[in-house]
């Protein structure tokens, strides 16, 4: 079954790429469901992808297609569509009209709460249920809790989070390398979850890039013109840099752990 979110949502896809033929962006997923986070779109695109009717192409922007739609939107579609997403052929020598929908409304005739899907397993509506809880960040590869190295920006790699360890903003993940922040609890392979953003206050764990290439996670300490980089470990020396030579990247707001 789809709730109807999930319903308006796979609509706006669908129209979208009939007259465009790529998918909306998740800024414009999230006005047209009035939603107040781009959460809230990934959630749904999750359970979506999980239900069979999405697919989501993760090495490409704003790449979704539609796998298939429920009985009432196929038949309004009615026959004169090509391709896997439905988009009118133009005449030869005619270029294609342009598409500007207006407010992405879904069918008029739309009435009940959820809609009824061809499903045969109660598992699959408990995995639906688990990937609407969550949302895909970046990866952006491994972080020195000891000496600074420099992140690894693997813009393929993707790691889902519980929606429930994030707030406002934008956030992505590294991997831990390294014991200096053991004494805080953060662990060599842990996975850092960081809000994006150049502000912090003294006491935060930061990322913070060091001359524009090193990148370190550290607590951070703001002395006069210099910001001091402290360790969680006794064995490791606080480091101390001129204010300009250090650009905060973001703060520690969750940590994943997988135990073996």
């Amino acid at each position: 079954m789809l709730t109807r979110k999930q319903y308006q949502l796979l609509t706006i896809i669908d129209q979208h790429l009939r007259g465009t033929g790529f998918s909306p962006s998740f800024e414009e997923m999230k006005d047209a469901l009035g939603l107040k986070s781009k959460s809230g779109v990934h959630r749904l695109i999750s359970a979506l992808e999980e239900r069979g009717f999405l697919r989501r192409r993760h090495h490409r922007a704003r790449a979704l297609e539609v796998l298939r739609l429920p009985e009432d939107i196929m038949a309004a579609s009615g026959p004169g569509s090509d391709g896997a997403n439905g988009a009118p052929e133009a005449a030869p020598g005619v270029a294609p009209a342009s598409f500007a929908p207006p407010s992405f409304a879904p069918p008029p005739s739309f009435a009940p709460n959820v809609i009824r899907g061809d499903f045969s397993a109660r598992l699959q509506g408990v995995r639906a249920a688990a990937a609407a809880s969550a949302v895909q960040l970046p990866l952006y590869g491994r972080i020195a809790a000891g000496l600074p190295i420099e992140a690894l920006r693997d813009h393929g790699a993707l790691i889902e989070v519980p929606v429930a360890l994030l707030g406002n903003g934008e956030h992505y993940a590294l991997e831990v390398a390294g014991d200096s922040m053991i004494d805080a609890g953060i662990l060599d392979g842990d996975t850092a979850i960081i809000r994006r953003g150049e502000g912090a206050e003294n006491g935060q764990i930061v990322v913070a890039l060091i001359d524009e290439g090193e990148v370190t996670l550290k607590r951070l300490r703001r002395r006069g013109n210099s910001i001091a980089l402290e360790p969680a470990n006794a064995r490791h020396e606080t480091r101390i840099f001129p204010a300009e030579r250090v650009r905060l990247q973001g703060r520690l707001v969750a940590l994943l752990r997988r135990y073996a």
